[in-house]
């Protein structure tokens, strides 16, 4: 009888044994979650450093890819003048676009074109000379705008981009509100009306987009060009040249201040980089140029490049209970341009897996998530190597 209770009992335990471990092996692989190798945020290195900011007026900086890295702090709009006339370029190319070497349909001056030129000319305003009948083409008529700074050529090109002044205006405000300039309004396509008032931070965002354009990029760094009827016409930006500036428009002659909206090429950790910047309300446009170039140095000389991901470094790996693991590999170089001081933001953005047949090495899973300023990246992510399924034992025997 003893016996048999015991018999009984050792049955009963195997036959419990064998359910569990056939329901344990029936049981779903767990999904597996990526675990993460950098911290969320890090700040770059340093702090930030002071800038030689005009006494008077107000100025901003920036820096192609990183965008915005400060302003004076004192910003209230004001008039923008002839800068003003980036916005109705950008237009102009955004509507009829040119490549590199092309020089676009040609436009007829009409009398109402030479009737304007004559009356800017009697009321001292920046012009170019045109005449009825002349033919310019896309190319040259934007040469007159930024290069001379032609009121009257703005105006031209407002009326054959949208048909009338008005209606081209309106054009550029919607683009302004699209840019987010939210202290930026326009009253004509030229700026001499006082009633185009921006900041600077809002005119370096529309010199960051503007400077995109190829073409435009290209005239904004002649130093001068011929036209039919005007001949040779002198870039009102003196310092093109100096301090690595190329471009890109001057604004002043309203009596209510000098602007200057630059770009400058710079050498940063052996990279090329763009730097931005937009001074106004500045007494001259010397003191305006006197203090971009301060800037543009001061900029140069506490910005780095740093490499913060390189190709094939580990950003995050997977690790399965029963012991297979692999690491999750970047497949690209990462080099930032920093500004010190400024929060690096990191996230690891790789799914949750369920490994129920080998994961060969090189399969892309995820992307690690990067933001720092207006760079925002994701950057492809690739297996080290292989992971695998559970075993039998495992299954069996697993507690999860």
């Amino acid at each position: 009888m003893f016996f048999e209770m015991r018999w009984r009992l050792a049955l009963l335990l195997v036959v419990v044994v064998a359910a569990l471990a056939t329901f344990n092996y029936l049981r779903p692989i767990p999904s597996i979650a990526a675990s993460a190798s950098f911290p969320p945020q890090t700040a770059t290195s340093g702090t930030a450093p002071a800038l030689p900011w005009p006494a008077g007026g107000s100025a901003a900086v920036g820096v192609s890819g990183l965008g915005f890295i400060a302003s004076s702090g004192n910003e209230q709009p004001v008039p923008a003048a002839s800068v003003t006339k980036v916005m109705t370029a950008l237009l102009v190319l955004e509507d009829k676009p040119l490549t590199k070497g092309d020089t676009g349909p040609s436009v007829t001056m009409t009398a109402t074109d030479a009737q304007a030129y004559q009356a800017g000319l009697a009321n001292k305003e920046s012009v170019v000379a045109v005449r009825a009948g002349e033919q310019l083409n896309e190319f040259q008529l934007l040469e007159a705008l930024l290069i001379p700074s032609g009121n009257n050529i703005a105006e031209t090109l407002a009326r054959w981009d949208a048909g009338s002044s008005e209606a081209f205006v309106s054009k550029m405000n919607q683009r302004a509100g699209a840019l987010r300039m939210t202290h930026t309004t326009f009253a004509d396509a030229s700026g001499v009306s006082p009633k185009n008032v921006s900041t600077p931070s809002d005119l370096m965002v529309l010199g960051v987009v503007a400077f995109k354009q190829e073409v435009l990029a290209q005239i904004v760094g002649l130093q001068q060009a011929i036209l039919p009827v005007a001949g040779v016409v002198y870039n009102v930006d003196y310092v093109l040249g100096q301090s690595g500036i190329i471009g890109i428009k001057t604004g002043s002659g309203l009596d209510l201040g000098a602007n200057f909206l630059f770009a400058a090429s710079a050498k940063v950790d052996g990279h090329t980089i763009t730097l931005f910047g937009c001074v106004m309300a500045q007494p001259t446009l010397d003191l305006a140029f006197n203090t971009a170039q301060g800037l543009i140095a001061s900029m140069q000389s506490n910005l780095h490049v740093k490499r913060r991901v390189s190709l094939n470094e580990s950003v995050g790996a997977y690790g399965a209970p029963w012991g297979s693991q692999t690491e999750l590999l970047s497949t690209v170089d990462v080099d930032l341009v920093e500004w010190p001081g400024m929060v690096l933001r990191q996230r690891l953005d790789a799914p949750s897996i369920v490994v129920d047949k080998p994961l060969p090495a090189g399969t892309h899973e995820g992307s690690e998530h990067i933001v720092l300023g207006d760079y925002v990246l994701d950057i492809p992510l690739v297996t080290a190597g292989p992971l695998y399924p559970p075993g039998r034992a495992w299954r069996l025997t697993r507690l999860t």
